[in-house]
């Protein structure tokens, strides 16, 4: 190959992989061409380098057409949507024949997702393939830097291969420095007490939840604050266990990897507590799972996303923020999913891993300004959580609890409970002024427990339940046709219960 062009060629891959932070996807045997690559630079994020002696038009035509065909088939392999390839030919001149066509943007067949552009350096116009450049890539390098003989090509072609060698072995330091422990740690935690609790009860038993430490408010409320971290060990039914399983096997391990074994126990556990806290704060509904945490991990990866930017892009970039965004649309999609959990702990997971950084590096001010983000987001959620009380509980909490206290024996605790909750503002459920109803009449108070009777069935009509206790106040009082209409409305809806038309019958 001729002397300039060679000069020309490494000077151009010195830019692309020293100065642009490109990588080196392929280079080929004779060194004179190579595939390029860097994804955060969207408008040209595969380069293709080429030194070559054109000779007529029609070469160069094929030349694209295959290039364009190789760089479609590696965005159908990455997955991409869309494409962008800066094809750069070096030759010692230009085709014999007209060629200008050539190097205008072209699109892959079918579909045109892959794009590419083509710009020709050679030896008599080399400023104006720079300047054609600069539209692209700015700043490039300077006229003066393509001057020299095979000694200024060969240096610039050790240098480029020396940072390729070097930056892979960074690369590999970097994706390595832990070995996965807590991930396989938690894994066999989160398996030992799904076990457990399978065979104490079943996951999807809300006493067996209560019971093992699950998120909910209403004993937070009371003191029980472990709960903010323990439901990151638990799950609901197995399907909710193998998928958070499979999830923090993959997340888990990259993570540790990069960021060490006590970095990552300190992003999960307050990724998790975080998760907890911000579904404290949003929905009343009791909850369990490590989803949380493991949203904590994906916020880790954005922290090293956003500190070193090319390298994530290069890396796992893309697909990371596409699974966080396909779960964050699932989660608000799909009832039933606690996607303030998954918000929490995606916060916190970043939080978290700006307040300890990377291993073996040190950024003291951001990572005290972290820390300080840290500690008032957490105590402004306490603060928020605990002063407005029962702002955290809805009517199916409390009923739960209820129902939790009166198989403990605490009947008065939990009347208190209920009254409590209405009086702070709480919205009543029918099964809510039903319970109420049950302490009245047990301690005598009829006129309380009618009113509190007929809220239910107004609530929900078809309270059976209701109905028949009604019916038993009634008779108490003496107002057999009110006792009628009832026990009839109970029998109406529930006409298999014996004992509703057995009373039917007596009545009448």
């Amino acid at each position: 190959m001729n002397v300039q062009t060679n000069v020309i060629f490494w000077r151009l891959a010195f830019f692309f992989v020293v100065e642009q932070e490109y990588t080196i996807a392929r280079l080929s045997p004779d060194r004179q061409e190579m595939w390029l690559e860097n994804r955060s630079i969207k408008h040209a994020s595969l380069v293709r380098l080429s030194n070559q002696n054109l000779g007529w038009a029609a070469g160069l035509r094929r030349d694209i057409e295959r290039i364009v065909w190789n760089a479609d088939q590696i965005r159908k392999k990455i997955g991409g949507r869309k494409l962008s390839l800066l094809n750069i030919v070096v030759s010692p001149h230009p085709p014999v024949d007209d060629y200008t066509q050539y190097l205008k943007p072209v699109l892959s067949p079918k579909g045109g997702k892959t794009k590419a552009v083509t710009l020709l350096f050679t030896d008599n116009d080399l400023d104006g393939s720079l300047e054609r450049l600069e539209t692209i890539l700015s700043p490039v390098p300077e006229r003066l830097d393509f001057n020299g003989g095979e000694d200024e090509a060969t240096a610039y072609e050790r240098a480029v291969l020396s940072h390729e060698v070097k930056r892979k072995e960074e690369e590999q330091r970097f994706f390595h420095y832990g070995k996965p422990f807590f991930t396989y740690f938690f894994t066999a935690i989160n398996l030992i007490l799904f076990m457990m609790m399978t065979l104490t009860g079943g996951s999807t038993n809300m006493a067996v939840l209560i019971e093992y430490g699950a998120k909910f408010n209403p004993l937070i409320l009371e003191g029980e604050w472990w709960r903010f971290i323990t439901p990151v060990f638990l799950h609901i039914g197995l399907l909710h266990l193998v998928m958070n399983s499979f999830a923090l096997y993959y997340l888990g391990t990259a993570v540790e990897q990069i960021y060490g074994r006590l970095r990552f126990l300190w992003i999960y556990l307050f990724s998790g507590f975080t998760g907890s806290l911000l579904s404290f704060l949003l929905t009343p509904n009791l909850s369990a799972g490590a989803s949380g945490a493991i949203f904590g991990l994906f916020g880790a990866l954005l922290y090293f996303g956003v500190t070193k930017p090319k390298l994530f892009f290069r890396t796992m970039g893309m697909n990371v923020l596409v699974v966080v965004g396909i779960n964050l649309i699932f989660g608000f999609s799909v009832p039933g999913v606690d996607n303030a959990g998954h918000i929490g702990g995606l916060i916190g997971g970043f939080l978290a891993t700006g307040v300890v950084h990377f291993p073996k590096k040190r950024r003291a001010l951001q990572q005290f300004a972290f820390s300080v983000a840290a500690v008032l987001s957490v105590a402004a959620g306490l603060f928020i959580g605990f002063q407005s009380g029962y702002a955290a509980l809805d009517a199916n909490s409390i009923n739960l609890h209820v129902q939790h206290e009166m198989n403990a024996g605490n009947e008065a605790q939990a009347e208190q409970m209920l009254k409590s909750f209405i009086e702070n503002g709480g919205t009543p459920s029918a099964e809510t002024y039903f319970f109420l109803s049950l302490f009245e009449m047990r301690d005598g108070r009829l006129d309380e427990a009618e009113n509190h009777l007929k809220e239910a069935v107004k609530e929900r009509a078809n309270f059976h339940e209701a109905h028949y206790n009604l019916t038993l106040i009634y008779i108490e009082s003496g107002e057999l046709d009110k006792a009628k209409q009832s026990i009839a409305e109970a029998h109406r809806y529930a006409p298999d219960e014996k004992q509703y038309e057995k009373l039917l019958k007596k009545l009448d």
